[in-house]
């Protein structure tokens, strides 16, 4: 088991070793604004947009000087009063790299924590059904299934790798945004799970339903 651990976390160090830094264009979306101003959230109805959001994100580079404010943008977009999320992956503002920001439901406060180069490693067998929408998708929301616990890898602002355990509903919230980090689409899941066969629990697929529906 030490060996197999020592193997994964090397892994993880040289992908993130040899991602590449932002390219120019990536560099100018950036750039265009402050850490307060807001970026704009693509959307499935526009194709050039759907183009970037169904496409695969590539590690970013910890050190690359333009990741802060990227960091801060994403941030001040998911908390715009005018539309606010529970959580926003970068491909959703038009840079194809693996950052993503969540809403940590499961932490005193709630707080937004960001995450560079997520990884999910493991789920869980046993499932949870709830609402989910997207910033990305107007107008639409469905009922997901998602996997109830999740073992995360990932990089903190200050570079520090760091893997932890998640249940519940900030779990389907990693899923969510990670899942963008893939070009995949909530819709798209729906779709998939049409196909899928489960087992209830006491009469639930372990379903937990928000009181209330914020986008991802």
């Amino acid at each position: 088991m030490k060996k197999a651990l020592f193997t994964s976390l090397a892994f993880v160090l040289f992908a993130s070793a040899s991602a590449q830094k932002f390219t120019d264009a990536e560099r100018t979306l950036t750039n265009s604004g402050s850490k307060q101003s807001l970026m704009r959230v693509l959307q499935v109805t526009d194709a050039a947009d759907l183009k970037v959001l169904k496409a695969p994100s590539t590690d970013v580079n910890l050190k690359d000087e333009s990741l802060p404010l990227l960091i801060d943008r994403m941030l001040a977009t998911v908390n715009d009063p005018a539309s606010p999320g529970v959580g926003i992956a970068a491909p959703q503002i038009g840079i194809n790299r693996n950052v993503i920001w969540v809403q940590r439901f499961d932490k005193a406060g709630e707080p937004f924590e960001v995450y560079l180069n997520p990884k999910i490693t493991w789920r869980s067998a046993l499932l949870r059904k709830g609402t989910e929408g997207c910033l990305s998708i107007p107008d639409l929301n469905g009922e997901v299934l998602r996997n109830y616990t999740i073992h995360i890898t990932y990089y903190d602002r200050n570079g520090k790798f760091r893997d932890e355990m998640i249940e519940g509903f900030t779990a389907v919230i990693f899923q969510h945004e990670t899942d963008h980090l893939m070009g995949i689409l909530f819709t798209d899941r729906l779709e998939q799970q049409k196909a899928q066969e489960y087992s209830l629990i006491n009469g639930e697929v372990k379903l937990y339903l928000e009181n209330k529906l914020r986008r991802q």
